[in-house]
């Protein structure tokens, strides 16, 4: 009964979305009232809605006779993981992602935009839509039938029912992710809308800054599940699914950078840079659920592959086709001179470009190699720390510049720049002497302390001014930037001082790392209905003579006859103590064991919160004036037909 519901939600949304598009179609080529556009959004919406309903009522209710929670669901998941169950497989996670998209495309058609312009968003987003109501209802449809109908289920990947974090990561992903539809579809709105696309750009701007900050908050969590439960001690892996999201966030960023300011002088750049942003979505989704990638973040193999595939080249040549044939017209304006805010904006657009195409390359190279040289070759974290880390450590620099340049004198420019300077300089003197990092470290920890002064100095200067000389949107931007500073200082401490070995080691033994060991205790066997657990109980002492006993675990879960670990991680101020059991000998007497020391990664977590923190108070600040500002938007040479 549920499936045959379910079957006709999908059915029922792929019409309201055909019909949905058609009708905001109407809107723009006959101007036409929006009410029905509007209700068919609703409609829409309220069908992806219903679908994920019933499939939740499904995994809630062990309706077995569904295929999708016969292969994921189980009698023994705890509650709130039967929950997040729904995005655990690849069928449903395509519910969420519809219902994400729904409600995008349903918060977007009650904004107030010029006429032709918001109808031509609309007929994107409703065809986009519509591509994946078909993908569910055809290729990957949930509601399947099984038979015979099983009295149990497997549960979910074990893995994903290791932290709670599994219920927030994949919804904020999928935010940040499909959010980038809405600028993608201004800027191929633009050009059909005439005159009326002209304040495009700043009308998009807002719903990037959401889709960044929810895709930020995204991939700090997924790294923060990574290190967490994956028990390998980090927290990046330039893993292809990683990497995948990885993409648009960096285009996206330059994106936000290219549209601040004189943004009509990079007409082309903000056009490209919507575009790409979400294309890569797009890559990335294929790369996720096409079988293409071997990650433990991808989904199995699935029939999906050619179908994204093809969307993935049709999202491409209709891009070019709507965008690229009329080469926008230069800004007549003054020459901009080398030092200044725009030249600045535009080197670090092309720097996070250059980090996108880098990643790209080592990301889709294993794809191609295997067809064109007849053998698979993988990319490895050499590659992306020799060639995408250098450029991070320049981006940062040149993020510290920026703030400086807001400032029309340059003498004045140049004189705030003396003492982040200054301070950057003996960073690397202070921590060059005393630890020795490296190079890389190095050079991050200087650029680092560079952008941080230079963001205290602007927030000092302007926090305490009255009236309506304040800008809380720079504000916000030198937030994120203090964030993106703090994870660079988390990765460059934890990359160049952590410690860590793993060796067997006996009952009684010990295991050192620094000033930290564990000493093996013993080991305990427990059984459970879903499978065995093995626990190590060891003996943790820490610097200052503090011990405590940790029971770093492994789990064996029957139904998908698949172990995993269960690490303990002690978090302090400044690091983090994280111990791994690997294996355990027959007769208990032995087990090999990781220990490991990780500095600064607590930096991570608080940088990532606050680059997200200043992403969301900057969307919240562009959206305030939007009514206002969209109308009366100043010429922008995109758009075709505006003169």
């Amino acid at each position: 009964m549920l499936g045959d519901l379910g079957t006709a939600s999908l059915t029922v949304g792929l019409l309201c979305a055909t019909l949905t598009a058609l009708l905001w179609l109407r809107v723009a080529l006959f101007a036409t009232p929006t009410r029905w556009a509007r209700l068919g959004t609703v409609a829409t919406l309220a069908t992806a809605a219903v679908a994920c309903a019933l499939l939740e009522t499904a995994l809630l209710r062990h309706d077995f006779s569904v295929r999708f929670v016969a292969e994921n669901g189980g009698r023994q998941v705890p509650l709130y993981y039967t929950v997040t169950s729904l995005w655990a497989g690849l069928e449903g996670s395509l519910l969420l992602w519809l219902l994400v998209l729904g409600g995008y495309a349903a918060l977007l058609s009650r904004r107030r935009y010029p006429a032709r312009l918001h109808a031509f968003t609309m007929v994107v987003v409703s065809t986009v839509s519509m591509f994946f109501f078909a993908l569910s209802a055809f290729a990957a449809n949930p509601f399947g039938g099984v038979s015979p109908v099983p009295m149990d289920g497997p549960g979910p990947n074990p893995l994903l029912q290791q932290h709670p974090a599994m219920g927030v990561h994949p919804p904020l992903l999928y935010a940040g992710y499909i959010g980038l539809v809405v600028p993608f579809a201004f800027a191929l709105a633009a050009p059909l809308a005439g005159r009326e696309g002209r304040g495009w750009l700043r009308a998009a701007r807002p719903w990037a800054l959401v889709a960044w900050a929810a895709l930020t908050a995204g991939i700090g969590l997924g790294a923060w599940w990574s290190y967490a439960v994956l028990g390998w001690g980090g927290y990046w892996a330039w893993d292809p699914v990683e990497n995948a999201s990885l993409l648009p966030w960096l285009t996206a960023t330059a994106l936000l950078h290219t549209a601040a300011g004189r943004s009509a002088d990079r007409a082309a750049w903000n056009v490209v840079l919507a575009c790409a942003s979400f294309l890569l979505v797009l890559l990335g989704t294929f790369l996720t659920r096409s079988g293409a990638v071997s990650s433990v973040h991808a989904f199995t193999d699935s029939p999906l592959g050619p179908v994204l595939f093809g969307f993935v080249v049709l999202a491409v040549v209709v891009s070019t086709l709507l965008t690229g044939w009329r080469v926008p017209e230069r800004a007549r304006h003054a020459g901009t001179p080398l030092l200044s805010r725009n030249t600045a904006v535009l080197a670090n657009g092309v720097l996070l470009v250059t980090i996108a195409a880098v990643v790209l390359i080592g990301t889709i190279f294993p794809l191609l190699s295997g067809p064109l040289g007849g053998v698979r070759t993988s990319v490895g974290p050499a590659y992306y720390q020799r060639t995408a880390v250098p450029l991070a450590v320049t981006v940062l620099l040149v993020m510290g510049v920026t703030p400086a340049l807001w400032v029309r004198d340059r003498t004045s420019a140049l004189r705030r720049l003396v003492v982040p300077a200054g301070m950057a300089l003996a960073t690397v003197a202070v921590v060059g002497l005393l630890g020795r990092p490296g190079l890389p470290a190095l050079t991050a920890f200087g650029a680092a302390a560079f952008v941080l002064t230079g963001v205290a100095g602007e927030l000092a200067d302007r926090l305490p001014r009255s009236g309506g000389n304040r800008r809380p949107g720079r504000a916000a931007g030198l937030v994120a930037h203090a964030g993106i500073a703090l994870v660079a200082v988390g990765v460059a401490g934890s990359s160049a001082y952590g410690r860590d070995a793993e060796r067997t080691i006996r009952t009684g033994e010990a295991l050192r790392v620094a000033d930290v060991s564990v000493r093996l205790v013993g080991v305990d066997r427990s059984a459970g209905s879903g499978g065995m657990t093995v626990r190590a109980r060891l003996r943790l002492t820490e610097a200052g003579g503090g011990e405590r006993v940790v029971g770093p675990a492994l789990r064996y879960h029957a139904a998908r006859d698949t172990a995993i670990t269960a690490p303990v991680i002690r978090t302090g101020l400044l690091r983090d103590t994280y111990v791994t059991l690997i294996a355990v000998a027959p007769d208990s007497g032995s087990a090999t064991v990781r220990l490991a020391v990780n500095p600064l990664v607590g930096l991570l977590w608080a940088g990532g919160t606050l680059t997200a923190a200043g992403g969301l108070l900057a969307a919240v600040r562009t959206a305030r004036p939007r009514r206002r500002d969209v109308v009366a938007a100043p010429p922008d040479p995109i758009a075709a037909g505006a003169r």
